[in-house]
């Protein structure tokens, strides 16, 4: 390895795990650095010691603060690692040339936030990690999705023409797991303007080129679903159609997707995302909460995961909208009282949500992750991605 080369952070530490955020997002928000691991005196000093050694700089505009690559770092990562960097500094795209519009970097920001976030929960994000489903060349017959795996938008549109059927999509990405694919959104601390017929175009996408040709032995009778991360709870509110009373927000409820769940851009939402990804995870979750109530029934004209009596009680821990939606709409037009089990931190905006007649039974999150998910020893061994050291 030449001198120059030397100048790269070594792999697998923090520096390194930074520019190659900053490699598939284009543009990382600065506001997302104290995600990633260690400490905040150590995050600033990572960011900074990268600045003088001129492979990053910051990017401000707009009140809108990121980190991009010098010409030097893309020139060094692609020499040292061609097959990993050298295709995103290809060309004209996002992450070789990113634009200077607010809607384009803000659309960068939300990407960024999706990866940073799938990172923490243990899910394939990296493209030299995963299986290439979306590449113009359809994967060999025996592919099969065996982890949890995040697709940016980026590499949906590897798939060759069909990609002009998502032009317009505000899509991040697909998330697939055991269960089924989803597409992803994030609408940061704001609104999205959705396009109804680009987001169906998207879903339409999904289950023609991957459940029905690309991986039909997985994904055949699987559904196609929708996640959107928000920057809190607070998103709900707008997303649920609260307060403002714009038609656009419709899209979440109308039906489009039959499972749209939220998730807020923290801790908490990657705890959500790694519940979404498992099932055997949910499976051990449903089977403690329906230790103490009867077995659902599906007679009712209710959707229940269980009964506490005669009263119909509703698991919607993953806060999955259009669910919550029809269990409330049941309620009332039933004349009913209900139970809504979720976490605490969903409690508030629940409750600004949903009816008077729906009781809200919290769960404490670190109990939860206590009891169900596997402990730290045993989950550290089987990440797919290193934690970087300092």
């Amino acid at each position: 390895m030449s001198d120059q080369l030397k100048k790269l952070p070594a792999p697998d530490t923090l520096p390194d795990l930074l520019l190659t955020l900053i490699a598939l997002s284009g543009e990382f928000p600065t506001s997302q650095v104290n995600r990633l691991p260690s400490t905040k005196a150590y995050q600033q000093k990572v960011v900074k010691r990268l600045k003088k050694e001129l492979l990053v700089y910051t990017y401000s505009q707009n009140s809108l603060r990121g980190l991009r690559l010098t010409a030097d770092a893309k020139s060094l990562l692609s020499a040292d690692r061609p097959e990993r960097f050298a295709p995103l500094f290809t060309g004209d795209t996002m992450t070789n040339a990113p634009k200077y519009s607010v809607p384009h970097r803000l659309r960068l920001h939300r990407m960024a936030e999706v990866l940073v976030t799938m990172y923490h929960a243990g899910v394939l994000m990296f493209p030299w990690e995963k299986p290439a489903v979306f590449q113009s060349s359809p994967p060999p017959a025996h592919t099969h999705v065996t982890q949890p795996a995040y697709y940016s938008s980026r590499e949906v549109k590897e798939i060759g023409p069909q990609s002009s059927m998502i032009r317009g999509s505000r899509s991040t990405g697909t998330l697939l797991t055991d269960g089924g694919s989803f597409v992803v959104y994030n609408t940061g601390p704001s609104q999205i303007k959705w396009e109804f017929k680009a987001e169906m175009r998207f879903k339409f996408l999904l289950q023609t080129e991957l459940c029905q040709q690309r991986l039909p032995a997985q994904y055949m009778d699987a559904g196609v679903d929708a996640v959107v991360f928000g920057a809190d709870m607070g998103r709900l509110d707008t997303l649920m159609g609260i307060g403002d009373g714009l038609s656009h927000n419709n899209f979440v409820l109308d039906g489009g997707f039959e499972h749209f769940y939220f998730f807020p851009s923290n801790r908490k939402g990657e705890t959500l995302v790694r519940l979404l990804s498992d099932g055997e995870l949910r499976a051990s979750l449903d089977a403690l909460l329906l230790s103490g109530l009867r077995p659902p029934n599906p007679g009712l004209p209710i959707e229940n995961d269980g009964l506490e009596g005669d009263t119909p009680v509703l698991f919607s821990y993953l806060c999955d909208m259009p669910r919550l939606r029809r269990f409330d709409n049941a309620l009332t037009i039933h004349g009913r009282d209900g139970i809504v089990i979720c976490f605490d931190f969903q409690e508030e905006a629940y409750r600004r949500c949903l009816g008077p007649h729906i009781q809200l039974q919290c769960l404490d999150l670190e109990a939860v992750e206590r009891s169900v998910f596997p402990s730290p020893e045993k989950r550290s061994s089987s990440s797919p991605s290193s934690c970087p050291s300092p």
